[in-house]
């Protein structure tokens, strides 16, 4: 999948509030680190995960289901496997018609669910994650020793 950069910076610049399904608990999975790191960002991050819900993580309640989060959300950010996505795709675009951003993680892609959140006016990118797409943007993963094109005045 090929996404302009000035695309994915626009996702990450709008986006105020990211539900992310999937999320675990355990520090060292992606879905934690990634959620915690945005949260860092100045993100809200909502947590869903059904063996988790009615817990706390990053400082919000976690969620069983999209549905069951109030009040509204910019993004989803999906950590499921593909198969799963129609069926978070489906509730979210039913819980939120004007959701702004679905996002697909690294290795997650679904072509139908796609087109059909994008004939609803979502944008969607698939197989990324806003972490890394963040860093790289922002000039922030040149401190692990990339060099990402971006020039930046930041020390």
């Amino acid at each position: 999948m090929e996404y302009s950069d000035a695309l994915l910076l626009d996702v990450l610049k709008r986006v105020r509030t990211i539900a992310v399904v999937g999320v675990s608990a355990n520090p060292v999975r992606p879905s934690y680190y990634v959620a915690r790191y945005l949260a860092l960002k100045g993100y809200r991050v909502v947590p869903v995960n059904p063996g988790l819900a009615g817990q706390d993580l990053l400082g919000e309640r976690v969620y069983r289901t999209l549905s069951d989060i109030p009040g509204d959300i910019d993004m989803v950010d999906i950590f499921r496997r593909s198969d799963a996505v129609p069926g978070i795709v489906d509730e979210a675009l039913t819980r939120w018609p004007k959701l702004d951003v679905i996002w697909m993680q690294i290795g997650v892609r679904h072509a139908e669910a796609a087109a059909r959140a994008e004939r609803q006016g979502v944008t969607v990118i698939q197989d990324r994650c806003p972490k890394i797409e963040y860093q790289r943007l922002f000039g922030e993963l040149r401190m692990g020793g990339f060099a990402t094109g971006v020039i930046s005045s930041k020390l």
